[in-house]
Order: C-alpha cells, then structure tokens, then sequence
C-alpha cells in the first residue's frame, strides 16, 4: 500500500457501515468531514469530487460581518 500524503481526504466505513470521508490538511490535522454517510461506496466519491471542484466558489458572509477583523 503507498505511503499517505497530505493534503488528502480519508474514506471509511462509520459505526452503521455506511460511507463516509474526512479531509485532512497538509499538517495532517481533519479540517472537514463529510455532513452526511452514504450507502455506496461512488456516492460518496462524487460528493468528495463536489467538494474538490468548489475551490472557486465565492464566499458571502453578513453585510454587518463586511468588516469583521
């Protein structure tokens, strides 16, 4: 088996044997999980491809936030 690297996502199986993944920074450190499991192995592949091709989306906060340090 290779060597993980980082920054990497980690798929496992959860306590209901259902799919699930978790995303871990170049630091090793999980930074997001996925917010739901998913009974096939493909779905939850797509939804870390949803996450990956997300990397543009703008961000919005509250207009009272605009300036928040």
């Amino acid at each position: 088996m290779a060597t993980r690297t980082f920054p990497s996502y980690w798929m496992y199986k959860d306590v209901q044997n259902k799919w699930r993944w978790t995303y871990h920074a170049v630091n090793g450190e999980a930074i997001a999980v996925s917010s739901e499991s998913y009974n096939r192995r493909v779905d939850c592949e797509n939804s870390i491809n949803i996450m990956k091709g997300s990397s543009r989306a703008p961000v919005w906060l509250p207009d009272n936030l605009a300036t928040a340090a």
